[in-house]
């Protein structure tokens, strides 16, 4: 109670709660920005929003929170989506609700509308995206829609601000001068003596007609309307070219972030460690003992500075990249490409979605999966997502590639590493489907549930703002996480190097304990040790063998390939470590990140320790196999 008086003395204002709710893909996330200037992530694709988000604006002198419900195409189903979004909507916590639609699509939209009309009042419809409306042709009469709900309805373009300030005016009226609640609009059959299957289906019947009836009655449609999404659909989602120029897409981004990358990231390696001596005078300036100036220097900030080093500039790339082909609706032909694939594996198509935002970081993806309706189904896609490589792991990847598998330099090498680095990528999809499987047919056994995967229109993608949001919102973000684990790591392993056990340090004495695995496996004990060590961080599995190797008290950086190569060549490195290695790489356990992830997603420390096991143990007989068929 003292904290409420004191809000009311401060601000003065009137407080008013705004449900926003809509079908997935309207633009909804892109209102919720628009009006409250936050910054939450927005995509083109359907289920991207799964959980409630809450933000203010002030309009006319009184505050408004504004409530984000998760896209969701009816209240009728049972989905996670549409529960949260119809038992908020029923609670009558909200003083309106905002509906947002598509104006290229509004006779799908209506459905919804006319649910949430049954609910509550009052409630708004936002008719949003008339600016792609107006480019395909596609006319919304306003008025007429409106005198035919009975309620407001305000034409917006969000993306570019048109139509915000009518809608808040609308808001405003909404709560302090309510129209009437409306008729009933909606005719329903006599539903006496049937079951309840049969009676829910009547009811969505009536409604998909009257939504169809209003539609027709407000849009003007042109013919030709959709012929460019068909058309690129052709070529995107047909049997004989949607796999191959998703390959040829997936191949070109790589190749961008691995040609893009490498300046960047020696200029900005070059600047953080140039500051280690002028950080050490300043520790010794406060008269720091030099054994702890060490461990700061040597093993935090070194650790620090290669992560952000390594890290940074191909996440700078890959994320805009990647988040260019969500803008533009891509991502949902993937998974209409390998919704098959999964169905057979016993999973769902949309964990190709996940899958995917596990490119970027495995965390991510793990997250992503709210957007699977199935908890069986979900959990098998938070338990293999992390068989598909994250940014972290790419630069070990790249590296081993360029070293000892691409003879060529320039415009071919780089060309020939991204082909095989998309090889690996192939590989590590096909070993998802297989776990996804093995996990289905074992410990997750069900039957692949069905979802409706909506195509949404194809949309000239915001250069500019996904650019700044991708750095912002995902690149920042992960690089953020990956500096709070990578500072302990940087000093574990600093005490490692630099405490003795008899002859040797705590490191080498640990690295010839797993020798014998590694040399089963192909591979060699500080190899093993370096990847266990880069559990908080799997950018830094490459300066901790190079610690390990010179016997070094610190990370130790290298000036080129070459001198890298050099050096693993010398402690008995051969075409075979390197291939087990890049598998190793691969497909092993999850960072530390990703594990606290699975946790707090499964709510179970048994899932997580699998979801540890199943890439680990892929990784161990894979290396095995290989090294008895190539020794």
């Amino acid at each position: 109670m003292p904290h409420r008086i004191k809000k009311v003395r401060l601000s003065n204002l009137a407080s008013y709660t705004i449900a926003l709710a809509g079908n997935p893909n309207v633009g909804k996330s892109t209102v919720f920005n628009a009006l409250t200037n936050l910054h939450q992530h927005t995509g083109n694709w359907p289920g991207k929003t799964v959980a409630t988000a809450r933000g203010t604006f002030t309009y006319g002198g009184e505050t408004y929170t504004l409530v984000d419900l998760p896209g969701t195409y009816s209240l009728l189903a049972d989905s996670a989506e549409e529960e949260i979004a119809r038992d908020y909507i029923r609670s009558g916590e909200a003083d309106a609700t905002v509906v947002v639609a598509d104006a290229t699509c509004l006779e799908r939209n209506l459905n919804l509308t006319l649910q949430v009309m049954e609910c509550t009042h009052p409630v708004i419809l936002c008719v949003n995206l008339l600016d792609e409306a107006e480019k395909k042709g596609i006319a919304v009469d306003l008025t007429a829609l409106q005198d035919a709900l009975g309620i407001p309805v305000i034409g917006t373009a969000a993306g570019g601000g048109r139509g915000l300030d009518a809608l808040r005016a609308a808001v405003r009226q909404a709560v302090h001068t309510p129209l009437p609640p409306p008729p009933p609009i909606v005719s329903y059959p006599d539903t006496e003596g049937l079951c309840a299957d049969q009676r829910q289906d009547a009811i969505a019947g009536a409604l998909l007609t009257r939504a169809r009836e209003l539609a027709a009655a407000a849009v003007r449609t042109p013919e030709d309307a959709h012929r460019r999404d068909r058309r690129l659909d052709r070529l995107f989602t047909s049997k004989a070219t949607g796999i191959p120029v998703m390959l040829l897409l997936l191949g070109a981004v790589f190749w961008l972030t691995i040609t893009g990358a490498n300046v960047p990231s020696e200029l900005l390696s070059r600047l953080l460690f140039s500051l280690q001596e002028p950080l050490r005078s300043a520790l010794a300036y406060i008269h720091l003992p030099a054994l702890l100036q060490s461990a700061l220097v040597d093993g935090v900030y070194r650790t620090v500075a290669w992560v952000v080093s390594v890290m940074l500039p191909p996440m700078a790339i890959f994320f805009p990249l990647f988040t260019l082909l969500e803008d533009a609706g891509y991502l949902p032909r993937v998974a209409f490409n390998l919704d098959h694939h999964f169905k057979c594996a016993g999973a769902c198509g949309r964990q190709s979605l996940t899958m995917c935002m596990g490119f970027g970081c495995n965390a991510c993806g793990v997250m992503g999966c709210r957007i699977i309706d199935s908890p069986r189904e979900r959990l098998i896609a938070i338990l293999t997502n992390s068989f598909v490589p994250c940014n972290g792991r790419f630069p070990t990847l790249i590296a081993l590639i360029t070293m000892f598998f691409v003879t060529g330099s320039g415009l071919t090498g780089s060309l020939l590493s991204a082909a095989l680095l998309l090889a690996a990528i192939v590989l590590a999809v096909a070993m998802t489907l297989l776990a996804s499987r093995l996990l289905s047919r074992t410990v997750l056994k069900g039957t692949p549930s069905s979802f409706s995967l909506e195509l949404p229109p194809y949309r000239m993608p915001r250069v500019g703002q996904v650019i700044l949001r991708s750095v912002l919102d995902r690149t920042l973000f992960v690089l953020g996480r990956a500096v709070m684990v990578a500072a302990p790591a940087g000093l574990l392993i600093w005490l490692l190097a630099n405490l003795p056990a008899g002859d040797a340090s705590l490191l080498s004495a640990s690295a010839r304990l797993l020798d014998p695995l590694g040399r089963a496996m192909g591979m060699d004990g500080m190899i093993l040790l370096a990847f266990l060590l880069g559990f908080p961080a799997n950018e830094i599995v490459i300066p901790i063998l190079l610690m390990g190797y010179l016997s070094a008290g610190s990370l130790t950086d290298y000036a080129t390939l070459g001198e890298l190569k050099a050096l693993l060549l010398a402690n008995g490195w051969t075409l075979r470590t390197a291939f087990c290695a890049a598998l190793f790489t691969l497909f092993h356990f999850p960072c530390g990140t990703t594990c606290l992830t699975i946790r707090r997603e499964t709510g179970s420390w048994k899932w997580t320790a699998l979801g540890v096991a199943l890439p680990t143990a892929a990784g161990v007989v894979l290396c095995m196999a290989v090294n008895l068929l190539l020794h």
